[in-house]
């Protein structure tokens, strides 16, 4: 059962900047607006897996008290590009809001509660089945190492498949895998699924599930749930989950990157069809923004090309999101950030070092000019239960991809037959 939410001195002791945990080395203190160090960490805290296809991922884990599961120092190589290839610093939840419809109930699970310590579940049973269950620090406040991580590799079905026009009945095909991490937290009844795919061709895309069982105390009326014992007495009040992720970006090492919005519109009519223009907006200082029809957002190297001499950079795909409109904070979809070590929470952020700044809504008012940007990403989900939702809760999930675009040249899993293909040749 919740207990009442946390507020004063604990709060504040939560919101501490990340201590380092399971054998991470501390890294030198970088000069403001500078990318830090590289993580380094310890062989016990250390993931590096090649998967079937050539692809090789490897990077630092943690557990952190309140954002529990930590991804670090992420690299990538692959069969034809074989020298590993930083793309993030840092990628961890940020808050996860929790508010009825009723009203009457909230709650901020990441620092009312936590991922970590006591939150956090030893995995057992199926958790990991197929899978490594890694043991580490819980990164409790009397830490305790335990298996906490899985890691797996994981068939993701069709990768890409293209018609050999010299021998039709051999289509170029191949399957992908991805590199999965994944760790259990149970706030309450739910329990939360924390999940990272690190695909083959370079995709990361990053996922919270939720299951567990519906809360004894998020009953309510008709007006604001649905029923789900017999008849229509027990009515499960819906509720959202309001995910925020904080991804900060280090494309190819070289740090500095900047963020740039692309937005497609209607420029009149051609001779069959609508003619279609894309701008491109360079988004220098912090701000927070919407999705929109046919809009995107890229982080881009201002230093890393690819063969082809283009700029290295990962965009942003968004999945399926409900707003909730309530709180001015979980209303945008994305924003982003100049670098600041004690902007660490989406929201209720209490390091004393960022006084006065509790959501990213106060980081991005300066509009301070991004040398060194951090994106916070929010995926909403309105759960309004259902019969099956009882016993116990099957997961659904909600979340983000990474996509490379220009990172390499060509397919990182391109056949040999048509590593030359780029361009008109």
């Amino acid at each position: 059962m919740r207990t009442t939410r946390t507020i004063g001195a604990a709060a504040a002791a939560a919101a501490a900047v990340l201590i380092p945990a399971g054998g991470l080395v501390p890294v030198t203190a970088a000069p403001a607006g500078a990318a830090p160090s590289a993580a380094r960490c310890a062989a016990a805290s250390t993931v590096r897996e090649t998967l079937p296809n050539g692809t090789t991922w490897q990077l630092c884990w943690r557990m952190h008290r309140q954002t529990g599961l930590v991804l670090e120092d992420v690299r990538v190589s692959s069969r034809r590009d074989p020298e590993p290839v930083r793309v993030l610093r840092s990628v961890t939840l940020a808050q996860l809001n929790v508010p009825y419809d009723s009203g009457v109930i909230e709650y901020n699970d990441i620092t009312d509660y936590g991922f970590g310590g006591q939150y956090l579940q030893t995995l057992a049973g199926d958790d990991c089945k197929g899978g490594s269950a890694r043991v580490g620090s819980d990164g409790g406040a009397e830490p305790r190492r335990r298996k906490v991580l899985c890691v797996s590799a994981e068939a993701s079905g069709l990768a890409y498949r293209l018609r050999n026009e010299r021998a039709p009945t051999t289509p170029y095909a191949r399957q992908g895998h991805d590199l999965v991490l994944r760790a259990v937290s149970k706030v309450d009844s739910y329990e939360y699924v924390t999940e990272y795919r690190l695909h083959d061709d370079g995709e990361i895309s990053v996922r919270l599930g939720a299951t567990g069982d519906l809360s004894p105390q998020g009953y309510g009326s008709a007006d604001d749930g649905w029923p789900v014992g017999k008849g229509t007495h027990d009515f499960a009040t819906s509720h959202f989950h309001s995910a925020f992720w904080r991804v900060d970006f280090d494309l190819a090492g070289r740090g500095g990157e900047r963020v740039e919005q692309y937005d497609t519109r209607v420029a009149g009519r051609g001779r069959k069809v609508a003619v279609l223009r894309t701008s491109r907006k360079v988004i220098a200082r912090e701000g927070s923004f919407t999705k929109a029809n046919r809009r995107w957002w890229r982080v881009v190297s201002r230093a890393a090309r690819n063969a082809d001499g283009h700029a290295r950079s990962y965009e942003l795909v968004t999945a399926e999101s409900d707003v909730y409109e309530a709180h001015p904070e979980t209303r945008p979809d994305v924003t982003f950030t100049q670098h600041h070590g004690c902007e660490r929470y989406a929201t209720d952020n209490t390091d004393p070092q960022c006084a006065g700044r509790r959501s990213i809504l106060d980081y991005a008012r300066n509009a301070e000019t991004m040398t060194n940007p951090v994106m916070w990403v929010r995926v909403g989900f309105h759960h309004v239960p259902r019969d099956e939702d009882q016993s116990p809760m099957p997961l659904h999930w909600q979340g983000f991809d990474l996509v490379p675009r220009d990172f390499t040249e060509i397919n990182r899993l391109a056949p040999d037959a048509l590593d030359r293909v780029n361009g008109r040749n």
